[in-house]
């Protein structure tokens, strides 16, 4: 029996989309080109101590949003915690000379998040309101999250050369999954009471969606929002094989010079920013709640 050669295909579909689709290739990449570097020149023009304040305000008041109403001494102090870990963590970078790097990984994150998102929530929301759409999403979504994320460096290289573009291409399609699920997951989490109340009441179905049935599911949405920046964070690092620049270019660098230190520092780097990141989002998840 021959060999099912399903990479074959593959390679004359991305030969086809290389062929056929320049000047859309070449708009998304001046596009995200474009975002990224006003991300990072606006990271970099603000002083550090000033990006230090900044995260730290933003750290500790979404922190402490999260204990309102009767906000409490404990809820003081696990605000004013995060806040201080922020300053420390992001003045250990600039004591180890990576604070250029960081602020290139912290654009590249909050650019492949973006768009994630922007695709991600509108794609869960039509997934939850159709049944049709739900079905064909999900496998391509178990697909997505089950393929290894070096391969999506492969076609991205191939459209888009190397440089921060394909890792932000790459990201975006190795972060997206959580994105669309739940937010399908939470819209359709929505007790059917509720649901059911607002249509007796003469809701519209676009009154049901933003003023019933988001609000309600917001609290699994920013759980999403989350898990897109957790995944966009760790293949940020992975893409710095492909020239995407930050600190998984010192990690990588590292890995091929085979220096222990650097890859200890950088990675360092990582997990403090990934820390902040991650607690800054999960408070936005307890937005309103004791």
């Amino acid at each position: 029996m021959d060999k099912l050669n399903i990479g074959k295909f593959i390679e004359q579909a991305i030969d086809f989309i290389t062929d056929h689709a320049g000047p859309v290739l070449d708009g998304i990449a001046y596009l995200i080109e474009n975002m990224v570097d006003g991300f990072q020149t606006a990271l970099l023009a603000v002083p550090s101590w000033g990006i230090m304040i900044i995260l730290a305000l933003i750290a500790y008041f979404v922190q402490a949003q999260g204990f309102r109403p009767g906000f409490t001494k404990k809820g003081f102090k696990k605000a004013f915690g995060l806040a201080v870990f922020t300053v420390i963590g992001l003045f250990i970078l600039l004591w180890m000379q990576y604070w250029e790097e960081t602020m290139e990984t912290l654009a590249l994150v909050l650019v492949s998040a973006f768009i994630a998102l922007l695709i991600g929530i509108p794609l869960g929301i039509w997934a939850a309101r159709s049944s049709r759409v739900d079905q064909i999403v999900r496998p391509i979504l178990d697909f997505m999250q089950t393929m290894p994320a070096f391969v999506y460096l492969i076609p991205a290289i191939l459209f888009f050369s190397v440089g921060n573009v394909p890792g932000v291409v790459a990201t975006v399609v190795f972060s997206l999954p959580p994105a669309v699920r739940l937010t399908s997951l939470g819209i359709r989490g929505v007790p059917g009471e509720v649901v059911e109340a607002a249509l007796s009441f003469g809701s519209t179905q676009r009154q049901l969606l933003f003023k019933v049935q988001i609000p309600l599911a917001m609290p699994t949405i920013l759980a999403g929002v989350n898990q897109v920046i957790m995944l966009a964070l760790s293949m940020v690092v992975i893409a710095s094989m492909v020239g995407a620049a930050g600190l998984g270019e010192r990690v990588y660098s590292g890995i091929l010079q085979a220096k222990v230190g650097l890859g200890f520092e950088a990675g360092l780097g990582i997990v403090i920013l990934a820390i902040i990141l991650d607690r800054v989002t999960q408070a936005l998840g307890g937005l309103g709640k004791k």
